[in-house]
């Protein structure tokens, strides 16, 4: 019990950090990842698969959900017509009950911290969950290079992305 205190201290110590952590490294991450991006070293997937592997064998995302408290994922059409059909309601009246459309159009939930945020962290719809949240941080993703944008943003709310971006730094200095 007490070391499960003293996790959830640390990541509270954390998550208060994040925010003025990830504004000082902003800049030099953008430029790094620009460059990055001239270089696309051909061997950056299979890096940034094993950071991530790495990072979230020592980071529980259940102690975290910063992404469930803070942001909303992209619900596909898929991903509406599963979540209803597991919840036994109409797909319309899901959509009306839960999402809205954002300013890029895409289907997202209404409000944060996400409905389906348990107060243990964990979610009510875990087995049918939508495919963002599912490959979120996104830092095991083929074409890698492709989310850098995301990844930058991702650095902001993800306490593992934020170190798998440091580390990436330093495995693969540009």
């Amino acid at each position: 019990m007490l070391n499960l205190i003293i996790q959830k201290f640390k990541m509270d110590h954390i998550l208060k950090n994040l925010p003025k952590l990830s504004a000082e490294k902003h800049g030099e991450n953008k430029k790094y990842f620009s460059k990055l991006k001239k270089k696309n070293p051909k061997r950056l997937d299979l890096v940034m698969q094993d950071l991530h592997e790495k990072e979230f064998e020592k980071t529980d995302c259940l102690q975290c959900a910063n992404c469930c408290k803070t942001s909303s994922p992209i619900f596909t059409d898929k991903d509406i017509f599963r979540i209803s059909k597991y919840l036994k309601i109409k797909e319309h009246k899901f959509i009306e009950q839960y999402l809205d459309r954002d300013s890029d159009d895409f289907m997202v939930l209404k409000s944060v911290p996400c409905t389906f945020l348990d107060s243990d962290n964990s979610c009510f719809i875990y087995d049918v969950r939508p495919k963002a949240c599912r490959e979120y941080p996104h830092t095991n993703r083929k074409k890698f290079i492709q989310l850098t944008s995301l990844t930058l943003k991702n650095t902001e709310i993800c306490p593992a992305v934020f170190n798998i971006i440091e580390e990436l730094k330093r495995k693969l200095p540009i």
